[in-house]
Parts: C-alpha cells; structure tokens; sequence
C-alpha cells in the first residue's frame, strides 16, 4: 500500500510527513493542562494530538517497578496520571472541534474498547505492546489503521505483531522507537527506517523519537519517515517524568516546519532544473582565446582556455572536443568561440 488515511489525512511518499505531539501523561491527570498543551500544539501547527488511555488495574497488578526516567513506581505514576472515560471523551471532542485528529495509545483491552466506543480513527500501539500478541489481536477485531512502535523489540519480534496484522488485511504504519529516556544520539539507529521499509516491504514507516532536539527526527525524513512523533509538553518545568524528553511549542513549529522543508527538498533525483538558467549563464565556462589567434590557425590549450561567463556556444565540457581542429575565421583574444568558428 502506498498510503493509509487516519482521519481525512493522507499518509505516504506523496504527503509531508504527519507530526504526532505526544501528550501522553504530561498532564499529570488534570485535564486542564491537557486542553492547555492542545491549545499550544495546534498554535504551533501540528495536525495530530495523541494521549494515552489507562486503567490502572486493567493493565497491571501492584507493583514497586521504577522507571529509568522516573522515581516513583511505574504503578504510582499511572495512577496519578490516568484521565476517566468522560475526561478522555472531552478531551477527544476538544480536538476533533479544531479539526485535528486525536489518538490514544491503549495499555489494556478495556482500555482499547473505550477508544474504540469513543470513535478514534486508529490506533497507536506502544512499544511495551509490540510483542503484546493477545491485546494486538484484540485491538485488530475494531478493523482501523494501526501504528505500531517497535522500542525494546527486535526484528524476529516484530515480525510476529506484522504477519498478525497483515492477515486480518489491517492497514498499519511501523514507527521505528529506541526506549532509552533520553535516547543518546549514537543509539538512534534512524537507518532502521529503511531496514523495517525493506524488511517489511513497506513505504509506511515513522519515527517515535526519545532523543533530545529535532536532529533525528529530521534525519529520519531524510531517510524517508512519513511519521514523526514527539513528546510535547506546554512548559518544560512541569512535573512528570517524560517532561525532560518532551518539546515545547516552539521547538514542535521548528520540527513541522523542518520536516515539511526535508519532505519537499527530497521530490527530486539529481537533474538541472529550467530555474537554473539564470545562474548558468554567468557561473558556466565558456571556451574563448587567450591571445589573438589566426585563420586556420589550431586550438591548442596555449591559445585557448575555459573562461566566465557560460553564454558562450561551447561550454568548458566540450573543451576538448576542439582541441587540433583549425578556425575559419581571426579571433580576438578573450572573444569567445563558437562551433560555426571551427573547421571540423
């Protein structure tokens, strides 16, 4: 497939890249300062808000796990972190109402029902989820576009959640994902995105970027992402353990704009374009005498050379063409010379 839609928005080759702020849980559970990072996300023009949709004892038992990027227990966390149904339904209806897409990454089958009875047009499954064959599965049977991240998981790994969702014939994006807080650049491996193209035999490939600043996000358009998902967050000295990763509105305008400039300036192979022209006339060479030359006399790189400006009928790539044959015709030196001057 060349493309999938999520929403009314086009994703593939022939569409800039779709960036994704990553609200996740930088809300810490209060839904005012979701609505607030909507707000600043949209100002600064991204077309897709994403959050995260968890019940607590659905998706764990009681545990004392601590994150890498955190102190308290993974358990602690989410449950100071988790939004209600109605809140995750006010939250959706805010961004839809500003004609942006909403999506929600599900960390349990509960919480993907609700998601899908709220109506989300996909659905983002997170890295720790990747190998999470039962809950893929169930998340399939809702029939819509998947994204899939592949953080902590390695290609043999991938390929099982792939050859699921390629048999229930589900449209899916690969975001390839490295789960280290903060991602050292040296460990970003982006060639990966053309290693899960060619692998998967898929143009639908993106990048969910832990590292800090746009630098990989922008490498891995290069390299032919067409989804970029950030962490985001409206003020960086909020509470919350993804806080340090996350980007504020800012530096999310510098990433659209950015990937929006990589995505048009990779259109084209290698070619000399009619716009050019102008510059070709003064920055070509042409050939012209370097003294005063006779009739029948030979060109010889004693007599001639290659010269500014390129409006001349024989450019500096020709040159040796007419090295030994004889001129019809005196030329002045730094007269340029044409093919009509040239016995052949």
């Amino acid at each position: 497939m060349d493309y999938l839609e999520i929403g009314n928005r086009k994703i593939g080759k022939l569409f800039k890249p779709l960036v994704i702020a990553e609200i996740g849980i930088n809300h810490e559970g209060d839904i005012n300062k979701a609505k607030k990072m909507v707000d600043d996300a949209i100002s600064a023009g991204c077309e897709c808000i994403k959050f995260q949709s968890h019940i607590l004892d659905k998706e764990m038992i009681p545990n004392k796990v601590i994150p890498g990027n955190s102190k308290d227990s993974i358990w602690d966390i989410i449950k100071r972190c988790s939004l209600t149904f109605d809140e995750e339904k006010k939250l959706k209806s805010y961004v839809e109402k500003k004609g942006k897409i909403f999506l929600s990454t599900p960390f349990s089958k509960e919480a993907a029902f609700n998601l899908n009875k709220l109506g989300v047009c996909a659905f983002k499954i997170g890295s720790g989820e990747c190998n999470n064959l039962p809950l893929i599965e169930y998340i399939l049977k809702f029939k819509k576009p998947i994204l899939l991240s592949t953080g902590m998981n390695n290609i043999s790994m991938i390929e099982k959640s792939v050859k699921l969702i390629q048999k229930k014939k589900i449209p899916f994006i690969l975001m390839h994902c490295v789960s280290i807080y903060p991602t050292p650049y040296e460990k970003a491996s982006i060639t990966a995105v053309k290693q899960l193209k060619k692998k998967f035999k898929t143009d639908l490939v993106g990048l969910s970027d832990h590292s800090i600043g746009n630098y990989i996000s922008f490498g891995a358009v290069a390299l032919g992402a067409r989804v970029i998902e950030r962490h985001f967050t409206s003020k960086k000295n909020w509470k919350g353990p993804d806080i340090p990763i996350s980007i504020n509105k800012n530096e999310l305008k510098d990433l659209i704009e950015g990937c929006n400039a990589i995505y048009e300036g990779n259109k084209f192979k290698k070619q000399i374009f009619k716009e050019e022209s102008p510059t070709i006339k003064f920055a070509y060479s042409s050939v012209v005498a370097v003294k005063n030359i006779k009739k029948n006399e030979k060109i010889t790189t004693e007599n001639t050379w290659v010269k500014r400006p390129g409006n001349g009928k024989i450019k500096a790539f020709d040159y040796h063409k007419i090295l030994g044959l004889k001129l019809k015709r005196d030329v002045k030196i730094n007269e340029q010379i044409e093919w009509k001057d040239l016995n052949k």
